[in-house]
């Protein structure tokens, strides 16, 4: 199958980013506030959504941010971020969160995030949003897949909320 002329590949929208844990990042227990980790999430979906739109983009909604683990001081948070999926001027990104013990050597998996941005024009309207092409891709075509249902289990929600106002 031939690509879509202006078709994006998901790895091009690979992001990865780390942030050390420091005191200020940290609440009573000595672990990272979940709101500093989901403001990183959002950072880094953030530009791989912009890589993606080659423009500005913002955030739309971020799903449930379930914690596994404790992120504690001195450790040091890897978010590595794609793009799943792209709609209309909408688009899913992925974002998986891991803790990483430099003295032990050893990374664990903390959390994953699913964040939707909007591709933006220059006048701060919405335009429409490249192709994805995950074409020969399994792994790229079941985050598709994933990322449908996850859409459509957000708007249903957004329409019961709406019904119920």
């Amino acid at each position: 199958m031939t690509p879509h002329p202006g078709a994006v590949r998901p790895e091009h929208t690979r992001t990865e980013m780390t942030q050390l844990v420091l005191p200020g990042f940290t609440n009573a227990l000595g672990t990272a506030f979940g709101g500093q980790i989901a403001a990183w999430c959002d950072i880094c979906a953030a530009v791989a959504a912009q890589r993606f739109v080659r423009g500005p983009v913002v955030t739309a909604s971020m799903d449930q941010l379930h914690f596994l683990r404790p992120i504690r001081q001195g450790m040091v948070v890897v978010l590595q971020a794609q793009v799943n999926r792209a709609w209309g001027s909408s688009m899913e990104v992925g974002v998986r969160v891991d803790a990483e013990d430099v003295r032990e050597g050893l990374r664990e998996h903390c959390c994953s995030a699913y964040l939707t941005f909007v591709a933006l024009g220059p006048d701060g309207k919405p335009v429409p949003a490249p192709i994805l092409d995950s074409s020969g891709d399994p792994v790229a075509q079941r985050r598709e897949k994933d990322a449908d249902i996850r859409r459509n289990n957000r708007l249903r929600v957004r329409e019961e909320r709406r019904d119920n106002q």
